[in-house]
Formats: C-alpha cells, sequence, structure tokens
C-alpha cells in the first residue's frame, strides 16, 4: 500500500505523530513490534506512577494516625500492587488502541526497518511485507542501558521492565544510578519494605537537577532508610551465589554487600540497530540519529525523533517533536522546539519538577542572578496536607528580570511545574510573576512567594 507517512514505533512519539498526520488529512500507518504504546505506556511512565500511587497509599495508612485516623490491621500484597499497574498499562495500551482506529491510521504488526525508495520492511513471524511512503518517521526509541560491569541477566541483574514485574519483592535491593528511573524504584521498594541501596557514579544523586534539590531528596531518602552511596562506582557484581556480591569503590577504597537483587539504571540506549540507516547513508552521532529542526535526517523523506534524536529522552519531548516533525511534512511552518525549555519530573515522593538553567549554570553562563527560595514549611496549604517538604527555587536575570530556572521538590510540584514552562514562553519578567495573584491555600502560592522572594519583597517568610 501506498502511505503519505510511515511512522516506524508507537511510543509518545510516533503515535502521536501518526495522528497529527492524519488529523491533517495525510493517509498514515504506523508499525509497531510489541503493544501500541511503546515503552512509556507499557514499560515506563504510566506503569511506574502506578507503582508509585500504591506505595503512597501505603504510606499514607501508616502514617495515618498523624491525620487522626487509627487503622489497625493492614498489609500490602505485592503481587496485587504489581498486577494493578499492569492493568493500568493495559488499558492505556488500549486508549492508544482505540485512537488509531478513530483516526483511521492503519496498524501494521512487526519489526519494522527502513529500505530505500521510501519503504518499510516488516517483518512478523515467518511473513514479510513492503509498504511504500512518501514521507517515514523513525521512532524507535530506546531500551535500558547495560554497563560492561552490570550485564543484565534478567533475574538477578535487573532493568526497568524487569523492576515493575517481580514475581516476589526482594528482601534488598541495590539500585545504580540515581536519575529519575533510580530514584522512582528507590522510592517505590522502600516505601513496600525492600532494603534499598542508591549508589551513583557522580557526587549528586538526580545529578541533572540543582544542588539544593540534590540535597534535599538525599536528606528526605536518607531520613526513609534508604543508603545513598555518591561518587562510588560499581566494579562487578558476582551472582553465582543465592543473591549478588556487589564490589564497588568510592574515595575510601573498595568494599563487597550483598543483596538479593541489583537494578541498573544508569540509562536509556537507543534502538537503532538493525534498522537500515547505514544502507541509506543516514548519519548518526554518539548513538543518536543526526537531524535538521523539522526532524529531517541526511536522506531525503526519511526524518527521526524521539529518544534516537539528540534531546532529553522524555516522552512530552518525543511527542512535541512528532508533531513540529508532521507539520512540517504537511507544508506547515511549525516553530522549531525550544529545548531550553523543556519540564524534568520525577515522581518519587517527594516529587522533582525543574525546567531551565540551575543556579550553577547561570552563574557559568555568565549572568547577574537573583534567586528566590520559599520552603514548603511555610506553606499553609502544605501544613494542611502534612507535606511540609521541599521548597520552590526560582532563578532570575537581574538586569531585565527573565526566569532563567525554576527547581522544585515536594508534593504535587510535577503539576506545579508547567505554569513556569508557560510563562517562560511567553517571556514573563519577574516582577509580573511577583505581580500576579496565586489562590489561596495552595501549593503554587510557593511560586509568587520565591518571586517575591528574590526581590526582598516575600511575605510569609
Amino acid at each position: 500500500m501506498e502511505y503519505d507517512v510511515i511512522v516506524i514505533g508507537s511510543g509518545p512519539g510516533g503515535y502521536v505523530a501518526a495522528i497529527r498526520a492524519s488529523q491533517l488529512g495525510l493517509k498514515t500507518a504506523i508499525v509497531e513490534k510489541e503493544s501500541l504504546g511503546g515503552v512509556c505506556l507499557n514499560w515506563g511512565c504510566i506503569p511506574t506512577k502506578a507503582l508509585i500511587k500504591s506505595a503512597q497509599v501505603f504510606e499514607y495508612i501508616n502514617h495515618a494516625e498523624d491525620y487522626g485516623i487509627a487503622v489497625k490491621e493492614f498489609k500490602h500484597d505485592f503481587n496485587k500492587v504489581i498486577h494493578r499497574s499492569r492493568d493500568v498499562a493495559l488499558g492505556m495500551s488500549k486508549g492508544v488502541n482505540f485512537l488509531m482506529k478513530k483516526n483511521k491510521i492503519d496498524v501494521i504488526t512487526g519489526y519494522g526497518k527502513v529500505l530505500p525508495d521510501k519503504k518499510v520492511e516488516v517483518q512478523e513471524a515467518d511473513s514479510k511485507k513492503i509498504l511504500s511512503g512518501k514521507n517515514i518517521i523513525i521512532a524507535t526509541g530506546g531500551r535500558s542501558r547495560e554497563l560492561p560491569s552490570l550485564k543484565q541477566d534478567g533475574k538477578k541483574i535487573i532493568g526497568y521492565r524487569e523492576a515493575m514485574t517481580l514475581p516476589r519483592q526482594p528482601k534488598s535491593i541495590v539500585i545504580v544510578g540515581s536519575g529519575a528511573i533510580g530514584v522512582e524504584f528507590a522510592y517505590f521498594y522502600n516505601a513496600m519494605g525492600t532494603k534499598v541501596t542508591i549508589m551513583e557514579y557522580l557526587p549528586n544523586i538526580i545529578p541533572n537537577e540543582d544542588a539544593d534539590v540534590s540535597k534535599s531528596l538525599e536528606s528526605n531518602f536518607k531520613k526513609k532508610g534508604i543508603d545513598v552511596f555518591t561518587s562510588t562506582e560499581v566494579t562487578k557484581v558476582d551472582t553465582s551465589g543465592k543473591g549478588c556480591n556487589v564490589s564497588y569503590k568510592d574515595g575510601k577504597g573498595e568494599h563487597k554487600m550483598t543483596c538479593d537483587i541489583v537494578l541498573s539504571a544508569v540509562g536509556v540506549a537507543t534502538n537503532l540497530e538493525n534498522i537500515g540507516l547505514e544502507a541509506l547513508g543516514i548519519k548518526s552521532e554518539k548513538g543518536h540519529v543526526l537531524v535538521d529542526k523539522l526532524y529531517k535526517t541526511t536522506a531525503v523523506g526519511y526524518y527521526a525523533i524521539g529518544d534516537i534524536v539528540h534531546g532529553p529522552a522524555l516522552a512530552h519531548v518525543a511527542s512535541a517533536e512528532g508533531i513540529i516533525c508532521v507539520e512540517g511534512i504537511a507544508g506547515h511552518n511549525p516553530e522549531p522546539l525550544d529545548y531550553n525549555n523543556i519540564p524534568g519530573c520525577t515522581y518519587c515522593s517527594p516529587e522533582v519538577a525543574s525546567v531551565g538553567m540551575t543556579e550553577k549554570q547561570a552563574k557559568e553562563a555568565g549572568y547577574e542572578i537573583k534567586v528566590g527560595k520559599f520552603p514548603f514549611s511555610a506553606s499553609g496549604k502544605a501544613s494542611a496536607a502534612g507535606a511540609k517538604e521541599g521548597f520552590v527555587k526560582i532563578i532570575f536575570d537581574a538586569k531585565y528580570g527573565e526566569l532563567l530556572g525554576a527547581h522544585m521538590i515536594g508534593a504535587n510540584v510535577t503539576e506545579m511545574i508547567a505554569e513556569i514552562v508557560a510563562i517562560r514562553k511567553l517571556e514573563t519578567t519577574g516582577m509580573e510573576l511577583l505581580k500576579t495573584v496565586h489562590p489561596h491555600p495552595t501549593m503554587s502560592e510557593a511560586i509568587m512567594e520565591a518571586a517575591a522572594s528574590a526581590y526582598g519583597e516575600v511575605i510569609h517568610l
């Protein structure tokens, strides 16, 4: 069949691109080797949030007396928690399937590979078919990255997929890497009663975040009983015995630790192998396809979006890229994506959210800055909710009032960060934010108060 657009991969980049293409009147097909929705809906964003919600409910019950409620007998069922997470993921995948039908997008199941002359080969079991399209969008996403010293066997040394489907709860787990995946699973397993140890190669956990946020989360995790080892390298894991014998080194020398399971959470590797890029002369660099601002590759008629191109490996980034890419194909004039205004969210408890420059980055860029910080301990809503941990920190350019970055840690901050993204997009100044009336009592008041703090006008501190 001849299509206007063929998308390979149905993650949040691929399926969104396909829907937008259909909306624009382009005959569209999508090729997926597993389940619609890709890693995000099936093995990432959505099921992990379901696990975290179960952990939060369990924590609430554990601390029910803090709210004047007595709960005498309760326990969690680990397998039911896992089952609920999988049900949530299945429901979301079915939702994407509905959207494909609604938008009259042909779904082709199988392993997609690009061919010359704008063709796609789809391999499924013993059958093979060739699709033709005027435009091919490659959105094959990523997978759990493996270190040479940390080869995953799926049983004792696991990646994120196995971490959310373990048949039984481990008594102890070592998590290598403390990015979003690492700290989210650290929170979940700790809340459920597993002994958790985080080992991070860099000096701070969640190393891409502002240093104040990293230190705050580390302190919080330690209060919860999570062991946090920074500036630590895992050199070997011996799985020959009953559990895992982890060898690691830090500034004090070499050490060993035993645990039931090791979770490798050291990032994402792109899925570029065996999809036909080389034969077409599609260039890549350091594991990422080279594209222009409208996601054109070095081969005419072939595009790439999502984790396989340079930029943050985030679902909302892939979706935005997919829409821009398709609107360009349709002859529109889409505005290129501003990668300096991409929010990042981590859904452990307390949550972490940020956008723009950290304080260190702003100083290194040569800005004279104003920094405002407002703790949730001074927030009426946070006190009422029993969620006083954390703060909002905002960084402004002192000369023009430009909002350079915002960094938050606390309850619901992943919902609050969108306000900052919007006002940065609108080039709102610090004083304009300060004079914007926020509802009371809310967690979001902390944004206004942090801006007021930067300008010496804070009321509630």
